[in-house]
């Protein structure tokens, strides 16, 4: 018998439009015989719906193909409730994929919502996800680990607010020139920019702070930029690594999803005792932030040195065509479909721990 998946996908972060394409991504290397696919979709504005429509339709104005629906926060139903010819009928759902990125998927919101309703689902937990959402938190968790991080300093809006001449003399003293300028919870490179200069840095914290109450400012190091999969509950494993050539200055996100002359390298153009190193830091991060199920490690390696610092670490990484998370476990001898039962497997295997 077919295992009921709930494949949940949009959301209302700034990485809507991504999770829609990883979510189709997933759906089309699901096994159907294995699963009885239950598409959930959620607007930008936090509606539900159930998606009745054909997969390929999803980019476009995939709610008129939809039923409105909730997830009722209560374990006696254990499933979706949607709204048709004016009665209410609930979809049982054993699993969930949340196919969710950035605030609101990938931070502990879902993953919680999920656990009052009684449902397993894939990844990690509410407090694994949230600090993984949240840099600033992920890496005081890599510190307390003792693992390798650039330096950095992170602000409120409101402290920024109030004292930003104060700030940017502390940030140019501590930090330098350039450096990467980020929201503190967001994904996809959204709201990041590489500041040279005084102006520029102002003008960035002011753009991150229009997607996060939090900004974090890090030491752009002379690097390659190297990503590594993880996989696993109590035991996790690590992929091989790969490298990230962007088409731009730094790995956008226009080169993460659109510029074709942004290459993968798999496994990664550096040592292979670095690619050894890196996979043995990559599960220190996953278990230092008590992940489950999967999570991308990012890395930088710094070519004049060879030193590599952990960058941060994403519970939910993409599912695209060209993600790597996928691509890397794929280079390790594991297909997308192996790769997504085993995930499914992982989260099951947890749920009965409980």
């Amino acid at each position: 018998m077919s295992l009921k998946l709930g494949v949940l996908f949009g959301g209302q972060s700034g990485e809507h439009d991504v999770s829609i394409m990883s979510a189709v991504s997933v759906i089309k290397n699901l096994d159907k015989q294995k699963y009885d696919i239950v598409p959930i979709g959620i607007t930008k504005k936090g509606h539900w719906y159930l998606y009745a429509g054909e997969i390929d339709d999803l980019k476009g104005d995939w709610v008129n193909d939809s039923y409105k629906a909730i997830l009722p926060p209560d374990p006696s139903y254990k499933g979706l409730m949607y709204f048709t010819n004016g009665e209410m009928k609930l979809v049982h759902l054993d699993v969930v994929f949340p196919v969710l990125h950035g605030p609101k998927g990938e931070d502990g919101t879902i993953q919680g919502l999920l656990e009052l309703a009684g449902i397993p689902y894939v990844g990690s937990g509410v407090a694994a996800s949230s600090a993984g959402m949240d840099k600033v938190f992920t890496k005081r968790l890599f510190e307390c680990a003792g693992l390798p991080i650039v330096p950095y300093v992170a602000y409120t809006g409101r402290k920024w607010r109030a004292r930003q001449d104060d700030l940017t003399q502390e940030i140019e003293k501590n930090i330098g020139y350039p450096a990467f300028i980020k929201p503190a919870n967001m994904g996809s490179s959204v709201g990041i920019t590489k500041a040279h200069d005084k102006l520029e840095l102002e003008e960035a914290i002011n753009l991150a702070l229009r997607y996060d109450r939090k900004v974090i400012v890090e030491k752009a190091v002379r690097c390659k930029d190297v990503e590594c999969a993880v996989l696993g509950n109590g035991e996790p494993e690590a992929s091989t690594a790969g490298e990230i050539v962007p088409a731009g200055e730094f790995y956008d996100y226009n080169a993460k999803y659109y510029d074709d002359k942004t290459r993968l390298l798999i496994p990664a153009d550096i040592p292979e005792d670095k690619i050894e190193e890196i996979k043995g830091l990559a599960v220190r991060a996953y278990k230092a932030v008590d992940c489950c199920g999967l999570a991308r490690v990012d890395f930088f390696y710094e070519t004049d040195t060879q030193k590599i610092y952990v960058s941060e670490l994403n519970t939910i990484p993409g599912f695209t065509d060209v993600s790597m998370y996928p691509k890397l476990w794929k280079a390790s001898g594991m297909s997308y479909k192996e790769l997504l039962d085993e995930l499914i497997n992982l989260s099951l295997d947890i749920f009965q721990d409980i």
